[in-house]
Parts: C-alpha cells; sequence; structure tokens
C-alpha cells in the first residue's frame, strides 16, 4: 500500500511564487517606461500643433501673438476676433520625465519685440520622433 498524498510541496510553491513575482514586476517596468515614452510623444506632438497654430495666426496677421495671449494651461487659445487657430494650448502632461526636466514641467513660449520669430521651450526624458532628450526649443525654423 502507498500512503503517499498527492499534491504540491512548499519549495514547488515557493518557486512558482518567485517566478510570478519575477513576472509582474517585468511587465510593470515595461509598462512605466512606455507611459514616460507616450508622454514624450504627446509633448512633441502638441508642441507641433502648436508650431501650426502659430505659423497659421501668423499668415493671417504678419506677426506672432504676443507672449501674454498665449497660455499653456488648456484655458486660452490662439486666435483673433472670428479666427481661432487652436481652441485650447495644451499643458505638457505629467510627470516631467528625466533628470534634467525637472526644472521644466511645462511648455512656455516667448517672441522677439517685432513678434517676428518665436520660441517654444519643453522638455523630453528620452530621444523621441528624432528629437533628442533634455530641454528643448521649437522655433519657426523647427524642433531643435
Amino acid at each position: 500500500m502507498n500512503d503517499k498524498k498527492q499534491g504540491f510541496t512548499l519549495i514547488e510553491l515557493l518557486v512558482v511564487v518567485a517566478i510570478i513575482g519575477l513576472l509582474s514586476t517585468l511587465s510593470i517596468v515595461a509598462l512605466n517606461n512606455a507611459r514616460a515614452r507616450a508622454r514624450d510623444a504627446r509633448r512633441v506632438a502638441d508642441v507641433k500643433q502648436i508650431q501650426t497654430a502659430l505659423e497659421l495666426y501668423y499668415n493671417d496677421n504678419g506677426s506672432y501673438p504676443p507672449t501674454a495671449s498665449v497660455v499653456f494651461n488648456g484655458s486660452t487659445g490662439i486666435g483673433t476676433g472670428s479666427n481661432t487657430y487652436m481652441a485650447k494650448v495644451p499643458a505638457a502632461p505629467l510627470p516631467s520625465d528625466g533628470s534634467s526636466c525637472t526644472s521644466i514641467t511645462n511648455y512656455s513660449y516667448g517672441v522677439d519685440d517685432s513678434n517676428r520669430s518665436y520660441h517654444i521651450n519643453y522638455c523630453l526624458g528620452s530621444a523621441t520622433g528624432g528629437v533628442g532628450a533634455g530641454p528643448r526649443s521649437a522655433t519657426p525654423g523647427g524642433i531643435q
């Protein structure tokens, strides 16, 4: 007669729990990296949309909007009277990514004295869409 009970040993259960813990840790790390890359991609897309709106404004008005009229918080748009070029100027997604981006948490816009050139400052945590990581600036000449 064989009295042996059928089941798993404690060692087998601990190995399975350890493997499940390792796999879940790896998936959480991968998910966090994907979220950071998605925020950077959104930053680049936002800046390109803002540039398009500014160029449309410039084509119609012969100058870029004054600094005080463009607020990057989602409540103010880019437009004049009956023309709206961007209904709401987006705010940068949070949290800011990368060690060089701790002081730059939002987009900033500025124009020169004659309103003939602008710059949009922003920061990327990692290289995205051909744009390098770190503090960046967009001008009428493109994204640097």
